[in-house]
């Protein structure tokens, strides 16, 4: 087979679409020495995705992501290349290009929450998802619950879309000593058994909700410990810091943004719980992340979180201030709990990785070709 994957979202933005892309390409080279691969980048810029076996080859491309005339304009640059299967990790693929075309949807957030993304992102994807999900002969879904959420919102046919989960970084698994965690802390000031948050701060992670829990957890239950949200402002973010304001928290709450993947593994291996409150999640990396650092997780019941923490990790009702208070009351100050939490989590880790997601995929690509 010559197999086609559009990695070029990398260049436009990295997020977790792009990390998907970054550890899937050698999860692949290491499994599959026989079929060619093109990796489609942007035009040289100095970076290179491209991994080094013999059968992986750098293509470059003129067409912009997110572009309004991508799908033609991008269809048209790949024919030449005489593709027989094009994997496009981005929901949207070309019109043409290929002879069977493989697309991942991550989840279908603007369903459910539309009021929660801009309006470039509607139009992006709202506009174009349900005619993807159609023209695509295959789909991966990043989880059971996005699975269900295209056949059930979108009226795709079990028969076309297949789970394939996502894994975490591998370097969240690796070891770490206890001079790194504390260097770390030293350069953040922070004590060990904080709170932490992880991801992008947009409305769809629920954070105001966090935050008066946090303060019930401080004011009822009288636990004085930090509260870290790591992750770049998104969009209509303005309530989070108006919240953080009314509630008084800003000397207690602190917001991080330029946070590498070795200092937030240190910083998940000093956290005393981590908390994703989400409204809705695709899949839900850094409860699994956390996971594999030792780090107990409290997720919402909503999307695909449930699934990914598995039985090592309290599931929550999103909408249940009390019982967020209650739990993270819990899990801080029971050392029983905690201990049962961390083994589990890294339990539930292992269940996870990219030579499956990448074993799993190559199966998809094989079975549209051969018209399963």
């Amino acid at each position: 087979m010559h197999i086609g994957i559009d990695a070029r979202l990398p260049f436009y933005q990295m997020g977790g679409i792009s990390q998907y892309i970054l550890h899937l390409l050698p999860a692949l080279a290491a499994q599959d020495g026989a079929n060619q691969y093109s990796v489609f980048h942007m035009r040289p810029d100095g970076r290179d995705y491209t991994p080094t076996a013999a059968n992986f080859a750098r293509r470059n491309l003129l067409t912009p992501c997110h572009h309004r005339l991508e799908r033609w304009a991008l269809g048209a640059e790949l024919l030449p290349h005489r593709l027989d299967v094009l994997h496009s990790p981005d929901f949207i693929p070309p019109q043409w290009g290929a002879k069977q075309r493989v697309i991942t949807v991550h989840d279908l957030n603007f369903i459910y929450y539309p009021e929660f993304l801009t309006r470039e992102s509607m139009r992006y994807y709202a506009d174009q998802i349900a005619w993807a999900v159609q023209t695509a002969d295959h789909i991966s879904a990043d989880s059971h619950a996005t699975r269900h959420d295209l056949i059930q919102h979108l009226h795709v046919p079990p028969d076309k879309v297949t789970t394939v989960h996502l894994a975490a970084n591998p370097l969240y698994a690796e070891p770490v000593t206890e001079t790194a965690v504390a260097q770390t802390l030293s350069h953040y000031r922070l004590p060990r058994g904080f709170i932490l948050f992880v991801g992008t701060l947009e409305p769809r992670k629920n954070i105001p909700f966090l935050l008066r829990a946090y303060q019930a957890l401080r004011t009822q239950h009288r636990v004085d410990v930090p509260l870290l949200l790591i992750g770049r402002k998104g969009w209509l973010y303005e309530e989070i810091f108006h919240t953080l304001a009314e509630l008084r928290l800003q000397d207690q709450v602190r917001h991080l943004e330029q946070v590498n993947d070795h200092q937030l593994a240190h910083l998940y291996h000093a956290a005393g719980v981590l908390v994703t409150p989400s409204h809705y999640e695709g899949f839900g990396l850094p409860a699994l992340e956390a996971l594999h650092c030792g780090c107990p997780v409290i997720v919402s019941n909503r999307g695909s979180l449930p699934e990914i923490a598995g039985r090592a990790g309290l599931t929550l009702d999103v909408l249940d201030e009390e019982e967020w208070t209650t739990a993270l009351y819990d899990v801080l100050t029971d050392d029983q709990l905690r201990e049962d939490m961390i083994r589990k989590g890294h339990a539930q880790a292992q269940t996870f990785s990219w030579g499956k997601a990448a074993a799993a995929t190559r199966h998809l690509y094989r079975l549209v070709l051969e018209g399963g």
